[in-house]
């Protein structure tokens, strides 16, 4: 048994999508059923969400390489103790 879905969009989004869409040779429609298909199949959204002002990938692999140098070249403390007294050292 089919059944309808109707949800309102901005008019941009849906025109943007529509022709997204038709060059991968789908209408809005199956590339909504494409989308429901694989919540169902992976019981989660099939994509990692971000929010429109995320880091770009060139940011992100920058930040990670940030974090990854402080990592490798960062020194371990026991105790705060031990933190204080080589922070007045130098």
């Amino acid at each position: 048994m089919n059944s309808t879905l109707n949800i309102r969009i901005d008019k941009k989004l849906k025109e943007n999508a529509g022709k997204t869409l038709k060059n991968m040779g789908l209408d809005i429609s199956s590339g909504v059923k494409m989308f429901l298909c694989q919540v169902v199949n992976t019981k989660s959204i099939p994509f990692e969400p971000k929010m429109h002002y995320a880091m770009t990938p060139e940011q992100e692999k920058w930040v990670r390489r940030q974090i990854a140098d402080a990592k490798k070249n960062s020194r371990t403390y026991k105790s705060i103790e031990e933190l204080h007294k080589n922070i007045l050292s130098h």
